[in-house]
């Protein structure tokens, strides 16, 4: 005899299995701060990467006016400039990764928490109806 509640049971968890569970398996296979600090180092790489590139774009525009006024500006200014730019644009990315890695952890874990209760629900369903069967 099918137990119509164990089966819509079943295939809610196999459907969250498929499709967002892996992810948030293995998020929740972190301690939260190892978790965070793996993404925001991550992000920190991807901004420094990031400003490299987008400052490399921007000297190589017009790269004749920048050598022309090169011999003509502060270097050290220009560094320090270069230097507290990088840092700012860094520690804002930084932030906001913090922000949402915080909030996709939060999130997977409230759900996994979720599926172990169903988890833990299917086995007192087996369960219970081991003993039904056991008084038969």
């Amino acid at each position: 005899m099918l137990n119509e509640e164990r089966i819509r049971l079943m295939t809610k968890m196999a459907c969250y299995e498929a499709e967002e569970g892996r992810k948030n398996v293995a998020i929740g296979n972190y301690f939260r701060g190892d978790y965070i600090g793996l993404q925001v180092i991550k992000s920190i790489i991807s901004a420094t990467i990031a400003y490299v590139l987008l400052f490399a774009m921007f000297i190589l525009y017009d790269f004749e006016v920048f050598m022309a006024e090169i011999y003509k500006m502060d270097l050290l200014e220009f560094a320090k400039s270069v230097i507290i730019y990088y840092l700012i644009f860094t520690a804002t990315y930084a932030f906001i990764a913090y922000g949402v890695y915080t909030y996709r952890y939060t999130k997977a874990r409230k759900s996994l928490k979720t599926y172990y209760n169903n988890l833990k629900k299917l086995s007192y369903m087996y369960e219970r109806e081991m003993k039904s069967r056991d008084l038969k």
